[in-house]
């Protein structure tokens, strides 16, 4: 099988492109599973895919995904296209909302302009388009309401995925842990950070809700819809155990990092609204297997990464 991975050389896609080359060392003989085309330009000048070349099953292209002529050069190659490329975050996409439209939205009708109707696609979006979800869970029914410019542009790009008849969306919950490309924005991997170097967690709207999932059962996921195959259908992907509010989060770092004190502020507001539960019970029924990694399995993972990235002018932040 023969996949494109778009954003390859962020923080899911150098992680998955690690995953699928790996899925090849069980094949006896020469034939692989998975042949990788791992698609990006590099913004961040990063080297999270360095490890891989010569691997025979991998091959880089430096590439940006509003160049339609290159990517339609790359995705005729391919049987499948996982499409990670994208500017992630609330306080990313509003420093440039029309950057952000333009990566997020119009690159996406470039990717689906470039394939066959017997093309797949997987596409990870977010499921902070569900905005504030009061107290039911929010299910792939539930209309979506996003309140970022992050979120508004991925709901959008999600529906031109959807209108491909071999694509499947997958709703992330926030991610976390560890990867060949580190990033300290996501709220897991921020507050792990902040009660290792500081030692203090300073909690805006502590009731603020979300659900959690691990970069490496990300991949995993991925994986199994490679196999699967996609028919328009959208899943929640999280931890059926992790709808945490802000404050239970940070309880559960204090109990791997002890010497944390948690202060509730009443003053400031948390720039990213979200609050909301999500069930992934559709996700649970297709008999993929459950989750490998907790909130806990991940503190301890990023615990074990600070020391080996905690050094001046290291550019994880926003970046």
């Amino acid at each position: 099988m023969k996949v494109l991975i778009t954003g390859a050389a962020g923080y899911i896609g150098s992680k998955l492109v690690g995953s699928l080359l790996k899925a090849n060392s069980v094949v006896i003989g020469e034939r692989r599973l998975f042949d990788v085309v791992a698609y990006d330009n590099l913004m961040y000048n990063q080297t999270s895919l360095l490890q891989y070349v010569g691997n025979p099953g991998f091959r880089f292209v430096k590439g940006d995904i509003r160049d339609i002529y290159a990517l339609r050069k790359e995705i005729e190659k391919v049987d499948k296209v996982i499409h990670l490329a994208a500017w992630v975050g609330a306080p990313l996409c509003d420093s440039d909302p029309k950057a952000a439209a333009e990566i997020n939205h119009s690159a996406t009708e470039n990717i689906i302009s470039c394939l066959s109707r017997s093309q797949e696609i997987i596409y990870p979006t977010t499921n902070s388009g569900y905005g504030i979800g009061g107290e039911d869970f929010c299910t792939e029914e539930t209309p979506l309401n996003p309140i970022s410019v992050y979120g508004k542009t991925k709901v959008a790009a999600e529906k031109i995925i959807l209108s491909h008849p071999r694509s499947t969306s997958l709703r992330l919950a926030t991610v976390f842990g560890a990867s060949p490309r580190p990033r300290l924005d996501l709220l897991v991997n921020d507050f792990t950070w902040r009660a290792w170097k500081e030692k203090c967690l300073v909690l805006f709207e502590s009731h603020f809700r979300r659900n959690y999932i691990h970069v490496e059962d990300v991949c995993y996921i991925m994986k199994f819809f490679l196999r699967r195959g996609g028919e328009g259908e959208i899943y929640n992907v999280g931890l059926s155990d992790a709808n945490l509010t802000k404050k239970e989060l940070a309880l559960s770092i204090q109990e791997i990092l002890p010497e944390t004190t948690i202060i509730e502020s009443e003053i400031g507001t948390d720039p990213d609204k979200r609050d909301y539960i999500v069930s992934n019970k559709k996700l649970e029924e297709t008999g993929c297997m459950s989750m490998q990694y907790s909130i806990k399995d991940g503190i301890q993972e990023l615990v074990s990464m600070f020391p080996m990235i905690d050094r001046v002018n290291y550019k994880l932040r926003n970046s």
